[in-house]
């Protein structure tokens, strides 16, 4: 295996840590959003740093303003956002117009020197964001009143943040993926600040809402961001793009597996259409591990 599809596959372990997003949120209890941000960025950036100063490696935190800029951007600036958007909008409409963000990646990509836009890619990201359209609205029609206009352009800015610190990271691959750290911890600091200005405090009660904010900090907003960081770093960025879709139908899955949702044909829909959409835009990747080994 290649070590652009060996980062690949790191990044879409990102892909299913975020998956389990929804259902350790569901058993974290009733903490708002910036308090909880705050508690998981906190616990995971702090452990990481931690980490580099115990390993002699704090001095990759030593980086340029655009490098510290653009990773708070994307941490703290898409969360913010999205959770400014299930404020004003209601939360189906908004977490499909913030699913435009693996589509805005495969298309941004062609902007990236040596990446090429071909039609599967745009192909496979289109079915991926039908299977989540499908999965998110479960088969219900949209309606997206005016009044909620603020929450969709927040949710369509929390999108373009995503895709854009995506891609930008890509142009920014002498930065260690390591510097993630700093990211988080700073993200963290910057949700107790919003926590403190905007929001109730709301602890976890008992081992299992602690131990489900310990889980998130680990996984998906933990080593999550360390995976993606290195797989649109030195991956192929376009099949991370479509395959992102997962993430939804993935977190859907174990909702129901957790008896927090049921299958229905919506589900069964969507998964056909964003496994099949996350083929045709690996197309070029699988080509490539044919060939190598058929060589082999």
């Amino acid at each position: 295996m290649s070590s652009r599809s060996r980062a690949t596959f790191v990044g879409f372990g990102a892909i299913v840590m975020w998956s389990s997003l929804s259902t350790l949120v569901a058993i974290s209890g009733a903490s708002p959003p910036f308090l909880l941000n705050a508690l998981t960025f906190g616990l995971s950036g702090a452990a990481a740093v931690a980490w580099l100063a115990a390993t002699g490696r704090l001095g990759v935190l030593r980086q340029p303003a655009r490098v510290w800029g653009l990773g708070v951007a994307g941490l703290f600036g898409y969360h913010a956002l999205y959770f400014a958007a299930l404020r004003w909008a209601p939360p189906v409409e908004a977490s499909l117009v913030n699913y435009l963000w693996p589509l805005l990646i495969v298309v941004l990509s062609g902007l990236l020197p040596g990446e090429r836009l071909k039609s599967h890619h745009l192909i496979g990201a289109g079915l991926g964001l039908l299977g989540a359209a499908a999965v998110v609205t479960k088969g219900r029609g949209l309606d997206l009143d005016p009044a909620h206009v603020a929450g969709y352009l927040c949710a369509a800015g929390a999108a373009l943040v995503w895709s854009s610190y995506s891609v930008l990271s890509r142009r920014l691959a002498e930065a260690p993926t390591a510097t993630v750290a700093g990211f988080c911890l700073a993200t963290g600091l910057l949700s107790a600040a919003c926590h403190a200005a905007f929001e109730t405090t709301i602890w976890p009660v008992g081992w299992v809402q602690w131990g489900a904010v310990a889980a998130l900090a680990i996984f998906p907003l933990g080593f999550a961001f360390f995976a993606w960081d290195h797989g649109v770093k030195r991956g192929d960025i376009q099949v991370l793009g479509a395959a992102s879709y997962l993430a939804p139908l993935l977190s859907t899955l174990l909702l129901i597996l957790s008896g927090n949702g049921r299958f229905d044909a919506s589900v069964g829909f969507a998964a056909v259409a964003i496994t099949l959409g996350a083929v045709i835009a690996s197309k070029d990747m699988l080509r490539r591990k044919a060939g190598s080994d058929a060589e082999a």
